[in-house]
């Protein structure tokens, strides 16, 4: 057996990590700007990491949730106090689109209604209404293309106000910063009239904090620069620093239901040390501040390229526009300087780099980066 062949491979194996560095099968050292799509948090082999799954692993890996974990509770707890939202109760799946599928599932069962708000070039997942809330056709099948979602412009406050008027829509799902879509960020405007117009409609309110959350943008959580509060919110990614977990954040109006809501994988016992861990290193090591502070810095100094079309981003997560396609720079990164970057569209280089990326490792990326140029 072969695996299907879906991903457009770079040929490297990357065999090892440490920190914002890994390593290919040959002991090529690669400056890793992109974390595996934004979901290492804490960096590579944090031995904090290592110690809590590895103990974990050797008493208890995985039971079922119809008994009690009081990992989960804790997680809960320590998630509740690090982001702001003690209030919320927590829901533990497996991954992003699992998040957001819930987080639907759950609008709807509180309005009733089934219409979905998404917005040019969001990002939401691969699954079932996921997909179909995620604008970008070539990934929607004809059996996920049930006419639930309407796009609207980013940040078009009046498409907006005019689309929730109607009084039908069962929830608006934004990200606190589009990843995929090439780090276009909403305004605090747009998302403060957003808020106000879902209380006002009955509409429930779903902030995807999966690729912007967990201290990325320089705050626990972007939408947080914006000063509102969402119903729900989903975060993934950075929670396990590459162990598969995900969560809903939800809001004390939904009241739960036994069996309304159900994983057989979600919030296991090793999954949960791994949030634990990360937790514990983001609080010790103050890589939200750190985000930001390094962030900013990288955001001044890229904006003194003059090759940059533009450049976007908070924190660290940013998106560097050009005139031009960026798959040979993106190679020449890789393969000449060693540095791994992702990409958003033909256009757009990501830097989603792990939260512990150094002063010393950002000028090492730029002088990188503009021998690549």
């Amino acid at each position: 057996m072969k695996l299907f062949d879906v991903y457009p491979l770079y040929n490297i194996n990357i065999v090892k990590g440490n920190g914002c560095k890994v390593w290919d099968e040959n002991g090529t050292e690669y400056l890793d700007l992109y974390g595996g799509h934004a979901v290492i948090s804490i960096g590579h082999a944090h031995p904090h990491y290592v110690e809590m799954i590895s103990n974990q692993v050797a008493n208890l890996g995985f039971y079922s949730n119809s008994v009690i974990n009081k990992l989960q509770q804790q997680v809960a707890e320590r998630l509740g106090k690090i982001s702001g939202y003690e209030d919320y109760t927590l829901f533990l799946i497996n991954s992003g689109a699992e998040a957001n599928e819930n987080a639907l599932k759950l609008a709807s069962f509180y309005n009733g209604r089934t219409k979905v708000v998404s917005f040019n070039k969001a990002f939401h997942g691969r699954t079932s209404l996921a997909v179909e809330a995620t604008n970008n056709p070539s990934i929607i099948a004809p059996i996920n293309n049930n006419g639930h979602v309407t796009y609207l412009p980013l940040n078009d406050v009046e498409a907006m106000k005019q689309e929730l008027s109607e009084g039908d829509t069962c929830a608006v799902i934004i990200e606190g910063i589009q990843g995929v879509g090439g780090i276009k960020i909403p305004t605090t405007e747009f998302m403060q009239e957003l808020r106000k117009v879902c209380s006002e409609t009955g509409t429930i309110l779903i902030l995807d904090e999966i690729q912007s959350g967990y201290g990325r943008s320089g705050k626990f959580f972007a939408h947080q620069y914006n000063d509102i509060r969402p119903d729900i919110i989903t975060v993934a990614k950075g929670i396990g620093n590459g162990f598969p977990m995900a969560g809903v954040l939800i809001s004390p109006m939904f009241k739960p239901v036994y069996g309304q809501l159900g994983t057989t994988f979600g919030g296991n016992h090793l999954a949960c040390s791994a949030a634990l861990a990360v937790m514990d290193v983001i609080e010790q090591e103050n890589l939200v501040e750190n985000a930001a502070k390094v962030g900013n810095y990288l955001l001044e100094e890229l904006k003194k390229f003059p090759q940059i079309k533009e450049v976007r981003g908070r924190g660290l997560m940013i998106g560097l526009e050009f005139e031009e396609p960026i798959k040979e720079l993106r190679s020449r990164l890789i393969y000449d300087e060693h540095v791994f970057t992702g990409a958003s569209g033909t256009n757009v280089l990501r830097l989603l780099p792990p939260l512990c990326l150094s002063m010393e490792e950002a000028d090492e990326f730029l002088a990188r980066f503009k021998k690549a140029l």
